[in-house]
């Protein structure tokens, strides 16, 4: 009997062992079927299941936010030539891009809330499928539109017919280029630009920023799939792929710039003019096509990859965690009181606060030299805007690409401390303070203009020499006095009553607010032009067409320097700035912190500062296109002014986010980034079977 009871006892001890190690097998295999699969629906094939694995994302995923960074730095690219197209101010444009960052103020923390506790790549998909159809309506103004008539002036298949009267879309008064005393309307010529355009920009801007989702679930989607001591070097990774794409997205931007705004036409000047117009729509239409394609590939992958699974659940197990544990650990469904709970907790997180009140100055002062710096370089150093787009796309982002990655990989073989990471943070935003003192520093010689400024500060561009030449609505194509020493806004307000073109440039002569220069007398003119130069016989000088030409190699050289230094050095705090946000934070509340971090810069940095920085330029404008109901956009910039106030405001809040920065030094003494546990965790794993 009681051998028995020994025997029955014992079997029930074997088959309560075989049921506890069936048990967590029969929930890994449920697991993998349900959430570690590629596909979706039926479309789960064996094919798909060899690319669920982490080397495949972070390939994928550093691609898309290659390319998703450039549309933004398409955008700011191809803003000078949107303002000129459209006649936009500065403080317009501003808005528009705000745009963007209000979508993310409304939907960034709430989505990140639901969509961090489900299938995060999907979501990150649905994310990238509203940067698709961001850059499908930022190009349709041009087919809504067309080119414009001042681009169509400028072709010679339509020139010669809007300027022989064929047409009355132009008023005369917009046609005419040099001074006229009699027989002339002062009635306004210029349109005003369209609002619907910008509208729709405005919107595009709007519903792009639901592709916040790709960055605030990606991060978290690596980090909880890859083991904690590569997540630096991985993460860095996939931000040097994203770094990449503002250099594409300028690129691109120099490329299409350099093709005429309707390339079937045949533009009769160079893209060096200041009236030229490339063509902005182009870029757009390339970027929604390899977005649109590996969006849908991203939303193949599983909610989870298979090895990370399987390493959670061999935590659990080998911690003897039973069936309710199991259950315990599962996770707590979404509801609007869980997620008000969430946020009260990081909002009594002392460290991440801090660390986003840092990033919000930091970002209030990075903000104008991300959307307005080929713009800042077309005026302040004179070059072209296709010129000022490769020049920020490709030598300053280099710098940054690399800084990115090689703190990435230091950070995963030194293991530094939390205060380190900080401390060098500190570091970094003092070296940026300095660098945009400098800024303001690094000018070159102001154009030399006649005209004095009025009490607004623009130029007055009336004279006793031209008062009687009408030229209020005559458009800005400015002119250079044949001693090389005087720009006028254009030939009529140089008081020029006669043209010829030579070489393909006009040349004016009888200007009546020049005088005559003998010829004798060396000029700082282009060659092609001082063929033209002979002793003037009339009433006045002679004028060629373009700006005086400014020597400004030298400083803008030192301008690149410095800014190639800034780049290298602030790219080298990102992977620690998104160390202390994951690791201050619980595992759960990862997907929601990078969200909120998001919707509190897009409320305080990115909302408010490009219309406070585009305020800052229309202020130092000293040429605006005239309409009949106002002004246009802006031709020319008081260099000065706009280099004091620009980079004298950007430093001072880099200075505060600097501050803010000692205060996570100081909070994340006891802070752990690569802790024990970790490393025990790591041991285990590489032990098991691969």
């Amino acid at each position: 009997m009681s051998s028995n009871c020994v025997t029955r006892q014992g079997d029930l001890l074997r088959n309560e062992k075989q049921e506890t190690e069936i048990e967590p097998m029969l929930t890994i295999r449920k697991l993998t079927d349900d959430e570690t699969l590629c596909g979706f629906w039926i479309f789960k094939g064996r094919f798909l299941q060899k690319f669920a694995n982490k080397k495949a994302f972070i390939i994928l995923y550093g691609i898309l936010g290659c390319l998703y960074g450039s549309t933004f730095a398409y955008f700011n690219g191809t803003i000078t030539t949107l303002e000129k197209r459209f006649k936009i101010t500065s403080r317009t444009t501003g808005i528009i891009t705000v745009g963007n960052d209000l979508s993310q103020l409304l939907v960034a923390a709430v989505l990140s809330y639901y969509a961090g506790r489900r299938h995060k790549p999907r979501w990150m998909a649905l994310g990238m499928y509203s940067v698709v159809l961001f850059c499908l309506l930022s190009a349709s103004p041009h087919f809504f539109f067309g080119p414009g008539e001042d681009a169509l002036l400028l072709t010679k298949e339509y020139g010669p017919i809007l300027k022989s009267n064929l047409t009355n879309s132009i008023d005369t008064s917009s046609k005419r280029s040099i001074c006229k005393t009699s027989n002339v309307t002062t009635e306004c010529a210029m349109k005003k630009g369209s609002s619907t355009p910008q509208i729709i920009f405005f919107i595009g801007q709007f519903i792009s920023g639901v592709g916040s989702l790709y960055y605030s679930l990606g991060v978290s989607y690596m980090d909880d799939n890859i083991k904690k001591s590569k997540t630096p070097a991985v993460i860095s990774i996939s931000f040097f792929l994203k770094m990449l794409g503002p250099m594409i997205g300028y690129t691109l931007a120099s490329f299409c710039l350099r093709i005429y705004i309707s390339p079937t036409l045949t533009p009769t000047i160079t893209y060096q003019d200041q009236r030229w117009l490339g063509a902005w729509w182009l870029g757009w239409i390339i970027l929604a096509l390899p977005i649109f394609a590996l969006s849908s590939v991203l939303a193949l992958f599983p909610k989870s990859l298979p090895r990370a699974a399987a390493r959670r659940l061999t935590r659990q197990m080998s911690s003897k965690a039973s069936k309710n544990t199991l259950e315990d650990d599962a996770e707590i469904p979404t509801s609007f009181k869980d997620m008000l709970k969430t946020f009260k907790r990081l909002l009594a997180n002392p460290t991440l606060m801090l660390n986003n009140f840092a990033a919000v100055f930091y970002f209030l002062g990075y903000m104008p030299y991300w959307i307005f710096l080929p713009k800042y370089i077309e005026s302040i150093y004179h070059q072209s805007a296709s010129a000022s787009s490769l020049i920020t796309g490709t030598v300053s982002l280099v710098f940054s690409a690399i800084g990115v990655l090689l703190s990435g990989v230091i950070i995963s073989k030194c293991k530094p401390r939390a205060r380190y990471l900080a401390a060098w943070n500190v570091i970094v935003g003092a070296v940026s303070v300095i660098g945009m003192i400098s800024y303001a520093f690094l000018g070159c010689m102001e154009i030399k203009n006649k005209n004095p400024l009025t009490p607004s500060g623009e130029l007055n561009p009336k004279f006793p020499c031209n008062q009687k030449c009408h030229c209020d609505y005559v458009k800005y194509n400015p002119v250079c006095s044949e001693d090389g020493k005087t720009t006028f806004i254009s030939a009529c307000h140089a008081g020029c009553t006669g043209k010829q073109k030579f070489n393909g440039s006009f040349v004016y002569s009888n200007c009546a607010c020049i005088s005559p220069v003998s010829s004798n007398v060396s000029l700082a003119l282009p060659n092609n032009l001082l063929e033209t130069k002979e002793e003037t016989h009339g009433q006045g000088g002679k004028a060629f067409q373009g700006n005086c030409p400014i020597d400004c190699v030298n400083k803008f050289y030192v301008f690149l320097v410095v800014v190639c230094i800034l780049k290298f050095s602030g790219a080298t705090g990102r992977a620690s700035n998104f160390l202390v946000t994951v690791r201050c934070v619980e595992e759960r509340d990862k997907p929601v912190a990078m969200g909120f971090g998001v919707m509190v810069t897009s409320l305080c940095a990115f909302i408010p500062s490009p219309i406070l920085f585009g305020y800052i330029l229309d202020k130092a404008c000293l040429v605006w296109g005239k309409t009949c109901t106002g002004t246009g956009n802006c031709w020319l910039y008081n260099g000065e002014i706009l280099r004091y106030r620009m980079n004298f405001t950007a430093a001072s809040f880099v200075t505060i986010g600097t501050i803010f920065d000692l205060g996570v030094w100081y909070f994340v003494k006891d802070l752990k980034i690569f802790d024990e546990e970790v490393e025990l965790e790591l041991k285990d794993i590489n032990e098991e079977p691969r």
